[in-house]
Parts: structure tokens; C-alpha cells; sequence
């Protein structure tokens, strides 16, 4: 079982302000958190691996201080951390930020496939819920958005089960490996970090890769 979690680095919605002058989120002095929807993301690969072995590679994009949210995977459990930086990837909009994380991906692919893509449901600091999809898109493979429970896995035939949440109701869907999922906030409560784990995030070392490294257009 490989699983890939794609994970961003937002400012604490308790913390935001707006600049009057551009419109846009002011970043600077803002404490950062993993984003609330990326968190049980990550936490349903980390019970997949409990589960039936194998690994979670985490995955995320922007400038190099995001380092602390994928140390903190490594705390939660979390094998491997992947950071895509560069300058040119600055200010990304959804369509160039599934882009890039597909390429990532594509990279981490080739060196060991996926059975699983695990995103948040959406971002708190754009809420558009535009990237996990446009990832799978890309990828062509199936995607199951609003997951709010994994009912089974089964890797031998390559299927999964899941429930997603409807405005009223839930929708009980299967579908094939490899998949992507966006995941609800309530799919499920988050573990505690175990000392030995925060002891391996302190020694971690990120792998960055940069525009260039990932294949990624330089325009």
C-alpha cells in the first residue's frame, strides 16, 4: 500500500487579515497551520498503513518555511515528505497549483506507485475545492469527493469503498485503484504525535524538488 497525501501550509483563519489595497491574504507575521481538511486526509492514510503496512508519502507545495507542516507529518506518522518549491510556482492559482502537484506526483510515481490520493475536501484560504479533482483529471484516474468514511479496501481486487456526504444524505460509492479522495473534516478525529516519531521529524530531512526537477513548463 503506497498512499500520497497532498498537504498546504495556511494561515491560522483565527490570524487572517485582507490587505486593502490588493485584496489578497496577508501572509507575512501570520502564524501558519496544515490546513484543517488536509489533517484527517492525512490521518486516513496513517490508519490505511496501520491497517495493511506499507507507506504514506506526503506532498506539498510553496516556499520553503512550509518545511514545518510536512515535519509535522513526519511527527503524525508519516514516512516520506516532498516539497515542491520555486519561485515560479509563487502565487499559483488552482489550475497551475493541480498542475504542479501532478507532476510531483507523476515523479514520486515513477519511483514507486500509488494506490491512494488523499487531499483535504478544500483550502481555508481559498475555497474553491478545485485542486484534488483537477489533480485526478490530470492523473486520469477516478476521484470520490466530501469522503466522510472509508468502509473497506481491498488492494487484490483494487477496489474501495467509501461514503460521501450529500447535502441530506450519504452516497455509498465504490470505485477502482489507483483513486483520489477529498476528504471531510469529520472522516475522522486526528492522532497524537508519539515521541518516537517526534524524535525522527527532528532528525528529517525534506526532499525539495524544483520546477526543473519535476519537468514542470518553464512558462
Amino acid at each position: 500500500m503506497h498512499a500520497i497525501v497532498c498537504i498546504k501550509q495556511v494561515p491560522d483563519s483565527s490570524e487572517m487579515r485582507i490587505n486593502p489595497e490588493t485584496g489578497t491574504l496577508v501572509r507575512t507575521g501570520v502564524p501558519s497551520i496544515i490546513n484543517p481538511y488536509d489533517v484527517p486526509a492525512l490521518e486516513a492514510a496513517l490508519r490505511l498503513k496501520d491497517q495493511f503496512g506499507g507507506k504514506v508519502t506526503v506532498l506539498s507545495m510553496g516556499p520553503p518555511f512550509f518545511e514545518q507542516s510536512l515535519k509535522k507529518a513526519i511527527a503524525l506518522g508519516a514516512d516520506r515528505t516532498i516539497l515542491l518549491s520555486d519561485r515560479r510556482m509563487a502565487g499559483s492559482d488552482t489550475y497551475a497549483t493541480s498542475y504542479t502537484l501532478t507532476l510531483g506526483i507523476q515523479k514520486i510515481a515513477a519511483e514507486e506507485p500509488f494506490d491512494i490520493i488523499l487531499c483535504g475536501r478544500q483550502t481555508i484560504d481559498g475555497d474553491t475545492a478545485q485542486v484534488g479533482p483537477g489533480i485526478a483529471a490530470r492523473l486520469g484516474i477516478p476521484v470520490l469527493t466530501y469522503v466522510m468514511k472509508i468502509r473497506s479496501v481491498d488492494f487484490e481486487a483494487r477496489e474501495i469503498v467509501v461514503e460521501r456526504k450529500l447535502e441530506q444524505a450519504r452516497q455509498v460509492v465504490k470505485a477502482k485503484l489507483p483513486v483520489l479522495l477529498t476528504c471531510e473534516k469529520e472522516l475522522n478525529e486526528v492522532r497524537y504525535a508519539s515521541l518516537p516519531n517526534l524524535l525522527r521529524a527532528y532528525r528529517h530531512q525534506i526532499t525539495i524538488w524544483s520546477g526543473e526537477d519535476i519537468g514542470a513548463h518553464p512558462d
